[in-house]
Parts: C-alpha cells; sequence; structure tokens
C-alpha cells in the first residue's frame, strides 16, 4: 500500500499497488506499507487477515495479495459495500480456492456490528451465535467459521502516516529530483516549465508516471532508455476542471482517479450529456484490477500517447469527439482524438518533444449516445481481443443519423476508423436497410490477413459485426423512448379553446399517480360491515348432496353462511337463453363454481369459515375437458351458426392445389389488475340497496340484483367510480357476484363487501375462449384463393355465458381483410366442463383472425412462397368497393392505404432482404419479420345495444356535471366526454366534472364494450350539450361579449332549465342468421401491424426488435389516449400469441392462479423500436367527430409477432432441409418455437423416444 498527503485537501490517500510496476524513484515523499507490517503471529494480528480462519488460503501464494488489497480498501472505508469488496479484490488471482471463501471471509467487514439492534428487530447472522457456536444454516450444513473468532476492526489502531512527510508535502517549492544509476538517469521535474526543458534537451526520453508500458518494455524486450523523465511532482498535469461542455483532465491522472471523475461528472451532468461519461467508465471497470488503475495502465495522457492497437480508452475516446492539449517549449496546441492523431503500431502525430498535457472529454449532446464495447478471453485483468467505440447523433426528433463514429481496436496495428461504413449510415434513417448496408462495408472495410498478429481471423472479424449489432440493439433501445408517434393535426381553424383532436392528459391520471383515486375496495369500511368469501367446486362434474356449515357456524366471527335457498327471488341469471345458476344447489359442472358463500365480520375470518365447509358429491362419469370430446358427444351451446357465399365445392374443385390445416389458439386470463369487487349497502328502509363495485355494465347488475332479490331496479342503484381494468371481464360473473353479496347484505341487513382474490377471480371468472381452427384452401399457382371452408370450435366452458356471441362473431370476421369469392364458415360453443369463459378484449375476432392469416401463411409455404408477397395477402385483399360474406357493403380504400403505408413506413422489402442475408450467415439465431392487415367491425350487432343516454347540469357558478352511461376503466371515455363537453359548450375542460358512472342518473345504459363507448355516450353528451347550448342562444344574443358565467346567471334569473338529456338511438344494426345477411356494425376500423424478432433457435427466446402499426383511427379525438389503447391492445395481443398460457389438469383443475404460474407481457416484452402511426386525411361519417372505436381491433395485431417467430421458425427449419407448410400453435412460447425449428438437438432428444 502506497500513502501519499494532499496538501490541497488535507487528506491521506492510500492506494493498492503492483510492487512489480511501481518504481522506487517514484515513492519520494510516499509512505509504503507491506503484508508484514500491519500483523505478525509473533505481536498481533490485523483483523484483515481473517482469511485465514475463513479457509480463504490454500497454497498462500495469493494471500498477501489479498491482503493487502483488503487493508487498503479498509483504510480508504472501514465499513464497506460489497460491491466494494469484489472491486477491491479483483485483480488478484487464486488457482486454488475458488474465491469463494476469500469473498466469505471479508464479506464479515460489511456487517454492522449492532446489526441486531437495527428497527428493534433480531436479525440472522451469517456466522454463529450469540454464545460463540456455530450456527446451521437452511440447509442444515454448519456454518465453515464463527466470526465470533474474528477481529474486530479498529481504524485508531493502524499504523498512522509519518508527520514528517507531511511536512515535506506542505513544501511548495519542489526542486527538480535526479536518481542517477550506471546507466540510466531517472529525473523527477519539479515544475511544468522544467518538464518542458527537459523535453527539449531529451525528446527521446519518455515520461514514465504509471510504468505500465515503459517498465513492461525494459523488463521483457529489453529496451534501454538512458534518460527517463517521472512528472509526478507537476501539479498541472493532475488537474481536474469541469465545464457545462465536458470535463478536462489533466493527462497525468491515473485510471482511478479518471474513475473517480467520471462518476461525479454522471451525477453533476444531466442524464443525456452522460453517455460519453458513462461508455468510458464502463472500460475502465474493466482495466486492470484496482491496484493497476491506481498507478499503472500507465495514466490516461499515457494511455493515448502510446498508441497501442488494443487499448481499451483510445476507440472510445475517438468516437467521442474527445481532444487534448499538446504542449511543447515552442507552445500547445489542441488536438482531435481521431484516425489521423494515430499513424501505427505505438505511432502518433505528437512530435518527439511535445507532450500530452490535458484530455477534454465532452459531454454528450441531446439526441447523441455513445457506447463501448470489448471481448477479451476473460471479463477482468485481460487484454481485450476486440475493443470499439461508437457514437451516433440523430436529428432532433428523428431517427436519421446526422452524424457517426465507429473505431475499433484488435484489428489492425492502431485503432482503426470504420469510415466507409459510417458513409452508409449518415443522412439515414436508423433501420435495418442502413444497416444492412452498413455490415456488408463493415466486411470489406475490416480486413485481417490470415497472418495477422494476434490470431484468431475470423473471430475477430465476426466480432466486428457482433459488436456493431450490439451497438444497434443498444441505440433502439435508446430510440424506444423517442419512438414514432405519427398523430394527426387538427383541423385548420379550430379554435384553440376545443380541446376535440389534441392529446389531452387522462382527466384523473394524477390522481392516480399519487395514489387519491378511489377504487373499489378503497371504499371505507362503513358500520358494522361484513366480508363474503366464496366457496367454490372441487369437483368438475358431481351431484351435491350435502352441504355442512355447521362447523363454519360454529367459528367465533361468522356471521352466516348463504346458499341457493336464500336467495328471495331468481336463482338464475338468464344469458342468450341459457339459464346460469347463481350458487350450485344440486349439481356442479367446473372446479370453481359457485356452491355458496361465508359472511363474517373480517376476510381472514371469512376465509377461514369458508375453509370450514364441507361439501359431499357424488362423481358423474361424463365429464368433458376438450373440444374434441365434446365434438364427439356432440355437446354444443345452440345454435350452432354457419354462413357462406359463393359455391365452396365448385372453387375448391377449380382450384389448382388445395390444402388442410388446422391451428389452435389458447385461452388468456383477462388479469385486470383490480380483482371483482363489490360493496353493497342496505340502507334500511324501503328495500333499498346501493351496490358499488367495479363493472362493465352497471344497469346489466342493477338488473341482477333487483331479480335475484325479487325487487324493482328503482330500489337497486349501483355506482362505478372507475375500473381497474377489465377487458370484457367484468360483466357477466361480476353482475352474479353482485347479486350473492347482495343476497348476503339482504338476510343480515349488514353491509356486506367482497373482493376475490387472484387466484379466486382467476378460478372462478374465466377468460379468452381457446379455439380450434381447421381450414381447407383452394388457390391458384398466382396464389389467388378461390375458396376457404372454415371450421371453429371455441371451448365454451361449463356456461353459456356469451359463447354463443362469441362464436357468431367469429363468423362475421373469418374474413378479415380478404376478398375469397367462395367463402364458407361453420362455429359452435362447446359445452365442457372447464369453467365458464366470457367475453374478452376481442370478443372471438383474434381467434379467429389467426385462423385465416395462419391459412394465408400455409397456401404461401405450399408455394414456396412469402406471405406478404404480391399474389399472396395483396392480391386477395379487398380493394374496391366491396360486399361481404354476408352482403353488408364498404369501401376498403383506407385498408389498403395501411397496408401501402405500412410497407412503406416499415421498409419492409429491403428489412426482408436484409434478414434472409442474416439468416445466411447465421445458424443458430434466425430472424423474422411478418405484416398483417385487419378489418374489425364497430359495434354491436344487436341493434338496441348502441342506444345511450346522458345527464349535463350546468350550476349557477357555471361549473358543469356531466353523467353517462360508459364507465371509465383505463380507456380514457371520461375524458373524450370532458372533450365533447367543452367543444358543444365552447368553455374550458376545467370547468367539467364527471363523478361516477351511476345508474340513479343515467339509466338503463349499455354495456361499455365492442369499442363503442365513446361512439354511443360521446352522442348522448353531444346531444345534451346542444340542447343546452341552444337553450343559451337567447342569452348570448342579448349579451354577445359576456362570459360564460353571465350567460348562466341570466338564464338561472330568467327561469331557463340548465339540465338537459340526452339521448342516442344508435345504429340500426342487425344480422339475419336465416337468410345469412345483415348489417351488424355501424363501419370498420383499419389497421396494418409489422414486426420483426430475433428467435434464438436453441432456447426459442425471442426479442421483439421492431414493431410499426398504421391505424385508420377516423379523426382521433384523443390521439394520446387513442395511441395508448393501440400500443396497449397490441401488448395484450403480443401476451396472447406468444407467452400466456393457462394450464389445467387432467381432471379440469386450473393451474395457473396468479403472477407466479401466469406470465403477461413486462416491460422488457415491448418491442425495442415501436412506432405508432396513425392514417391522415382518414374520416368517418358513422362516429362522433369522425372518429373511430380503437379499443379492440389492434389485439390482433400482436400476431405479426407471432408470424415473425413462425418466420424466424421457417428459416431455422429450411437450414434442417425442412419446407412447406407446419402447425405452430399459439402462443408460440419458446418451447414451442424451440421444438418446431427441429436443430439437431431437438432431432437427438426426439430420436430417444
Amino acid at each position: 500500500m502506497v500513502s501519499r498527503y494532499d496538501p490541497q485537501t488535507k487528506n491521506i490517500n492510500h492506494w493498492s499497488v503492483n510492487a512489480c510496476l511501481l518504481p522506487v524513484c517514484q515513492l519520494h515523499r510516499a509512505a509504503v506499507t507491506t503484508v508484514e507490517g500491519i500483523g505478525s503471529t509473533k505481536t498481533k494480528l490485523h483483523p484483515v487477515q481473517r482469511i485465514a480462519k475463513a479457509h480463504g488460503s490454500q497454497c498462500g501464494f495469493c494471500t498477501p495479495g489479498m491482503v493487502m488489497s483488503m487493508y487498503t480498501l479498509l483504510r480508504n472505508n472501514p465499513q464497506p459495500t460489497m460491491e466494494d469488496v469484489t472491486e477491491g479484490l479483483a485483480g488478484n488471482l487464486c488457482r486454488c480456492t475458488g474465491y469463494r471463501p476469500i469473498v466469505e471471509g471479508y464479506r464479515t467487514f460489511c456487517e454492522s456490528e449492532n446489526c441486531c439492534q437495527l428497527n428493534g428487530s433480531a436479525c440472522n447472522m451469517a456466522n454463529g451465535n450469540e454464545n460463540g457456536s456455530v450456527q446451521p444454516i437452511e440447509n442444515g450444513q454448519p456454518e465453515l467459521f464463527s466470526k465470533d473468532d474474528l477481529l474486530s476492526l479498529d481504524p485508531t489502531q493502524d499504523l498512522i502516516f509519518p508527520p514528517e512527510l507531511m511536512r515535506l508535502a506542505e513544501v511548495k517549492d519542489q526542486s527538480t529530483q535526479r536518481f542517477c544509476g550506471e546507466r540510466m538517469t531517472w529525473i523527477n521535474p519539479g515544475s511544468l516549465d522544467e518538464l518542458l526543458q527537459l523535453k527539449a534537451v531529451y525528446p527521446q526520453a519518455p515520461l514514465v508516471l504509471g510504468n505500465t508500458n515503459i517498465g513492461l518494455d525494459m523488463k521483457f524486450k529489453g529496451i534501454f532508455h538512458p534518460v527517463i523523465i517521472s512528472p509526478t511532482q507537476v501539479p498541472e498535469l493532475f488537474k481536474v476542471t469541469q465545464k457545462p461542455e465536458g470535463v478536462c483532465v489533466g493527462a497525468g491522472c491515473s485510471m482511478s482517479v479518471l474513475k473517480s471523475v467520471l462518476e461525479r461528472s454522471i451525477n453533476d451532468f444531466p442524464p443525456e450529456s452522460t453517455h460519453m461519461f458513462r461508455a468510458l467508465l464502463q472500460q475502465i471497470k474493466l482495466v486492470g484490477g484496482q491496484q493497476i488503475r491506481n498507478v499503472a495502465v500507465s495514466t490516461l495522457g499515457g494511455n493515448i500517447a502510446s498508441a497501442y492497437p488494443n487499448s481499451d480508452l483510445t476507440p472510445v475516446l475517438a468516437a467521442g469527439r474527445c481532444t487534448l492539449v499538446a504542449l511543447s517549449k515552442d507552445g500547445r496546441r489542441r488536438v482531435s482524438i481521431d484516425k489521423d492523431f494515430f499513424l501505427g503500431f505505438a505511432k502518433t502525430i505528437l512530435k518527439p518533444d511535445e507532450m500530452v498535457l490535458s484530455v477534454f472529454i465532452p459531454a454528450t449532446r441531446p439526441n447523441e449516445i455513445v457506447h463501448a464495447f470489448r471481448h477479451a478471453p476473460r471479463k477482468e485483468s485481460a487484454l481485450a481481443t476486440v475493443n470499439a467505440g461508437m457514437r451516433v447523433w440523430f436529428n432532433e426528433n428523428s431517427n436519421v443519423v446526422k452524424e457517426i463514429s465507429i473505431y475499433y481496436g484488435g484489428v489492425g496495428a492502431t485503432i482503426l476508423s470504420a469510415e466507409r461504413a459510417c458513409q452508409q449510415i449518415v443522412g439515414r434513417p436508423w433501420e435495418e436497410a442502413t444497416l444492412s448496408d452498413a455490415y456488408s462495408t463493415l466486411v470489406d472495410e475490416i480486413k485481417l490477413g490470415p497472418s495477422a498478429p494476434g490470431g484468431k481471423v475470423d473471430f475477430r472479424r465476426s466480432l466486428t459485426l457482433s459488436l456493431f449489432f450490439k451497438f444497434n440493439l443498444l441505440v433502439l433501445q435508446y430510440l424506444k423512448e423517442k419512438c414514432v408517434l405519427c398523430v394527426q393535426n387538427v383541423l385548420e381553424g379550430q379554435s384553440a379553446q376545443d380541446p376535440v383532436g389534441r392529446p389531452m392528459m387522462h382527466r384523473t391520471a394524477l390522481n392516480q399517480a399519487t395514489g387519491e383515486a378511489v377504487y373499489c375496495d378503497d371504499l371505507p369500511q362503513t358500520d358494522g360491515e361484513l366480508f363474503l368469501v366464496i366457496v367454490t367446486s372441487s369437483r368438475p362434474h358431481a351431484k351435491i348432496t350435502h352441504i355442512d356449515f355447521s362447523e363454519a357456524l360454529k367459528l367465533p366471527s361468522v356471521v352466516d353462511v348463504i346458499t341457493a335457498k336464500d336467495i328471495p327471488g331468481k336463482r338464475f341469471r338468464t344469458f342468450i337463453g341459457y339459464d346460469e345458476e347463481l350458487l350450485a344447489e344440486d349439481e356442479v359442472t367446473c372446479v370453481g363454481q359457485m356452491v355458496c358463500a361465508v359472511v363474517a365480520d373480517s376476510k381472514a375470518h371469512a376465509k377461514r369459515g369458508a375453509a370450514a365447509v364441507k361439501i359431499s358429491y357424488e362423481d358423474l362419469q361424463d365429464r368433458i375437458f376438450t373440444v374434441e370430446e365434446a365434438i364427439e358427444k356432440e355437446s354444443f351451446f345452440l345454435p350452432r351458426r354457419k354462413i357462406e357465399r359463393g359455391d365452396v365445392e365448385k372453387g375448391l374443385r377449380e382450384a389448382e392445389q388445395v390444402y388442410e390445416g388446422e391451428i389452435r389458439i389458447g385461452g388468456q386470463e383477462h388479469f385486470y389488475l383490480e380483482t371483482q369487487s363489490f360493496l353493497v349497502i342496505p340502507i334500511g328502509e324501503e328495500k333499498e340497496m346501493k351496490v358499488y363495485l367495479s363493472t362493465q355494465h352497471p344497469a346489466f347488475t342493477q338488473e341482477s340484483v333487483a331479480e335475484t332479490l325479487g325487487i324493482p331496479s328503482n330500489r337497486v342503484s349501483c355506482h362505478v367510480k372507475r375500473l381497474g381494468g377489465a377487458f370484457g371481464g367484468k360483466v357477466t360473473k361480476t353482475a352474479i357476484l353482485a347479486s350473492i353479496t347482495a343476497v348476503a347484505a339482504w338476510k343480515t341487513g349488514r353491509p356486506v363487501r367482497c373482493v376475490l382474490e387472484r387466484g379466486e377471480d382467476m378460478l372462478i371468472t374465466g377468460g379468452r375462449h381457446p379455439v380450434w381452427g381447421k381450414y381447407k384452401v383452394g388457390f391458384m399457382k398466382n396464389g389467388r384463393i378461390t375458396a376457404a371452408d372454415f371450421q371453429y370450435y371455441a371451448n365454451a366452458g361449463n356456461t353459456a355465458d356469451e359463447s354463443v356471441l362469441v362464436a357468431e362473431k367469429i363468423l362475421l370476421h373469418l374474413d378479415n381483410a380478404y376478398n375469397i369469392p367462395n367463402l364458407r364458415g361453420q362455429s359452435a360453443a362447446c359445452k365442457t366442463n372447464l369453467p365458464s369463459n366470457t367475453a374478452f378484449r376481442g370478443f372471438g375476432v383474434p381467434q379467429c383472425m389467426l385462423v385465416i392469416e395462419s391459412m394465408i401463411d400455409d397456401v404461401a409455404l405450399k408455394l414456396s412462397r412469402l406471405p406478404e408477397e404480391v399474389g399472396i395477402r395483396e392480391i386477395n385483399m379487398y380493394k374496391d368497393v366491396s360486399l361481404t360474406h354476408y352482403k353488408m357493403e364498404f369501401d376498403p380504400e383506407n385498408l389498403v392505404r395501411c397496408w401501402n403505408e405500412c410497407m412503406e413506413k416499415a421498409d419492409f422489402r429491403q428489412r426482408r432482404q436484409a434478414i434472409d442475408l442474416f439468416n445466411q450467415q447465421n445458424q443458430f439465431k434466425k430472424r423474422g419479420i411478418a405484416i398483417v392487415p385487419i378489418k374489425y367491425g364497430i359495434g354491436f350487432s344487436e341493434g338496441f345495444l348502441n342506444q345511450a343516454a346522458a345527464l349535463v347540469h350546468i350550476y349557477k357558478d357555471g361549473s358543469v356535471l356531466v353523467s353517462h352511461g360508459g364507465t371509465e376503466m383505463g380507456q380514457g371515455i371520461h375524458t373524450k366526454i370532458q372533450q365533447v363537453t367543452s367543444r358543444e359548450l365552447n368553455i374550458p375542460a376545467s370547468l367539467i366534472h364527471i363523478s361516477e358512472t351511476s345508474t340513479q342518473c343515467v339509466p338503463n345504459t349499455c354495456s361499455s364494450a365492442a369499442s363503442f363507448g365513446t361512439d354511443a355516450n360521446g352522442m348522448a353528451v353531444k346531444d345534451a350539450c346542444q340542447i343546452l347550448y341552444n337553450r343559451l342562444e337567447p342569452i348570448r344574443k342579448k349579451n354577445p361579449k359576456g362570459t360564460w358565467q353571465n350567460w348562466i346567471t341570466t338564464a338561472f334569473l330568467e327561469k331557463i332549465s340548465l339540465s338537459a338529456t340526452g339521448y342516442y338511438r344508435g345504429h340500426d344494426l342487425g344480422m339475419d342468421w336465416e337468410k345469412q345477411e345483415g348489417k351488424p356494425y355501424a363501419y370498420f376500423t383499419y389497421a396494418v401491424g409489422c414486426s420483426e424478432v430475433e428467435l434464438d433457435c436453441l432456447t426459442g427466446e425471442y426479442r421483439t426488435l421492431k414493431t410499426d402499426i398504421v391505424v385508420d383511427i377516423g379523426r382521433s379525438i384523443n390521439p394520446s389516449i387513442d395511441i395508448g389503447q393501440i400500443e396497449g391492445a397490441f401488448m395484450q395481443g403480443l401476451g396472447l400469441y406468444t407467452m400466456e398460457e393457462l394450464k389445467f389438469s387432467p381432471s379440469g383443475v386450473l393451474y395457473t392462479r396468479g403472477p407466479g404460474q401466469y406470465k403477461i407481457p413486462s416491460f422488457c416484452d415491448v418491442p425495442l423500436k415501436f412506432n405508432i402511426y396513425l392514417l391522415a386525411g382518414s374520416s368517418n361519417p358513422h362516429a362522433i367527430y369522425s372518429s373511430k372505436g380503437i379499443g379492440e381491433p389492434t389485439v390482433f395485431l400482436g400476431s405479426c409477432v407471432f408470424f415473425a417467430i413462425k418466420d424466424a421458425v421457417t428459416a431455422a427449419r429450411k437450414d434442417a432441409d425442412l419446407t412447406g407448410p407446419f402447425q405452430l400453435n399459439s402462443p408460440a412460447t419458446p418451447e414451442r418455437a424451440c421444438l418446431a425449428c427441429a436443430t439437431h438437438f431437438t432431432k437427438m432428444v426426439r430420436e430417444l423416444h
């Protein structure tokens, strides 16, 4: 350990150093401590020597270095962290121990002596109990050493720094020192002027500070220097200055000092300005160990001036626009550290009498990113095989490259600038086509001959591409934060006050961010409130022979048990002609069916009571779990639907090729973050009930509760403040759960709360329907499809719920975007003994469209073509005004526009070529790309469900209260309604409030679903506002210069009503299934999505590199909300098609009942680059302000990731000599993708079977 006193800071600094590298001539005024000086077995051991008791010393040759590294750390920091310990030990090597006992021994310095007293709680000590005995650890093995046997660290007992050295350091006049040997003279100049004079006299004399280069050259190469100059006493070489533009670092600063400077700068500068600092810091941490960085790897200036080709710093400094000040007796000059600075091996443009005074490291500019890379035989303490520094600077708010620098080390006599590759990139957008050209150029530009020094020629050349690819991924990650969101401009001449069409913040976003937003379970507890817990069936199909709840009632605090016999009114709910019991009475038909409920004074007591309920069953044998079993036993919910146009049989006969295929799409859990929640409060008179809940359909729940209790609907009021997510899962089962809770409140006469836990929610409420899709397709050699015959089997579960409607919607969307002249579809909702499935965002469309797109893929594979080529998707797409297969006329112009724009924005064709090249060059990593369209019908096919009503009050102070039938579940409907109100009344949005959705204010509402909430409720609010605005017309004419508040006050005084109801009748929609024709939708929303993935064929893991989505949304009311809906739906679709998997036992028990088993997409699953484009110039006369519904359509676009994975798998299969169609079921999990790749390893495993 070398210690020095700093007269400027009055601090004593300690450094661990390598004795073999540090010249004795540099130790003037320094104190040196060796391992012999800190402790001895003859006198007293030092606590740092506990490495022995921790079994960290075996052969012992490395131990002194370990001890002194740790000793130095403890002198500088008596309470280190584990990160400090590992960094301090880095650079020391041991061949015997495997390092663990060394680390474990020194870990004890990281523990606080009083840790057991922290926060007043006990802790589990690492080494022994308070009596000094060895304590067992968790796996039953004893601890290897007792901490009680270790000496405590007492810094006051360490050696003091010699006072005479402190006095010497305070002397300001530093004289030049000369050490003369037989052949060599060592000179330590005392000032910068003396240094410059010495350099002029001895221009060939090396400057030595760190001695890593000169010392090794002299020792191993026999190089002789008659004069060596060591400017350790020249303060200008160690000066550090921080400026707004960057940091100026003295050339004499060691790597450790530079590391500290960079760490400080990262904290001091704004984050966007620190890319360069972070890149350099990353490299410095890998340069040698702490001992090397303290005094060697020379210094910053020495690292540059030595011009070694594998320097870890110079490629980064060159790429990062760094400069240096070169100084000689004749003056100074500023020189750029770039390709022109380095002339060859160990040669620079510096003159013999010049020295490096300082280096300027600039802060990164806005839209600029810098990264460093290295590959070495070992991560630490190993010279790099290849390293690189890369920088790119983008135009503002763009991915177009303004500047780029790429420098490599380890591939030539000096660092190498990839100039030609940079020229390929500058002025172009950072996208695959640009990078593909750069890769090709790099291959030609970076040349290494077969006999190049260092060997590994092919490997090093490949590393140059790999490191650039890594840079590409990091840049894409950076650009993800700056993704392109192409929105529309508001209409010309639109008032600045009019918020419609502008990206307005979600009206309660701040409340949600601060925790002030109130959800159902946030409502305060009321006096006498009880908690309800549901008891569910444990059998998939059985008769209930007895329900014994006597033990439950014996438990303290359990108030009652609710069974079907306690229901005063209807004991079932009727959906589409099928009755569903609220609580099973005689028979259960799935595991998880609700049988009874326990009510207690707390959730814990209610759960205990529920566990005490004993249900006796008599199992029934005819259990059905799969759609195959349902088909075999003809177990369906009727009616089974069929639709056909043209002559399918004739079309198949006339086709040049016919292919039959299938695909299975798994189910999906809603996984809304707020589980089903209810609070039912009996008012106490006239049978009134207040129901607070989280539902998409308050009126349906009101009706359900009223019928269950046998009271009129006007006695029940339902209140919804907001929902913590729903996605279709808070309608039918929600009404049943609310009714059960209401029965408990009715029977006990007390408020009752019910909040399902995640596992209960997933078990009881069902999710998206799994679908088995089969198809037979006829097509011509040019790709034109002449006929297609589809069969869909949806696993509905044990009750009908909305499954028949889902099966119908599947048939209405079976064509997607394709005009197939002869088309037939049949769908069935299969009745099984699994929990009932229900509505889920998309309502069957994401399943049926995956079937037809899989068919398109298979046609392409049969023809050995790509599905997006002209002749497959494009030739079959609707192009002119057309009729759907149910004879509804529509114009697909915007569908075609979306397709063309997405192809262009995604640069699809060039990326396809680049991917093909990538796949040819990579065996176990493959890329895939896919582009898919969607034509999605908006609205309810049952016309009466499209109506809406609203109530608008204007108060005397001018504030406005709006009530409407839509529920706020995150889709921003209240915000959009606020914008509508603001436009229609011509007032600021700040005057408008929306409190809740209540059946007391707006009766007979329809569900917030089918992407129609804003369409319907917005029109109703618009109607009410126009009524009010027209009423105020006379007032405005009398006082045209008056304010809104003036007009309202006048209207009140003149007895003009300031309250109005609005109503929207909705479109007359419907479908005649007998005639197989109708107009089930108001209009279509069109979109096209394109995704590119990279697949690891060995593991099946993938990463979505880029996604581009173009959506025809008409004229967006609120672009920020709509884009959020598009992105959220896409990610939900990505989960559906690639990762979310429901698993059941052979006896129908749901295994995946929580986040531990069921995985939804996370931050890491978002595409590295995610671009959303709203189609410009679009309008829609069928909805409010020419907007379009957007909540559901883009779920299906998540399938472009699925098909990109399939495309990558196709490339892998091609390598395995497998061509033609193959079945890849959804979700395309890593397991499925890996097995489908048919690698050598998967074949080996399969051959074993």
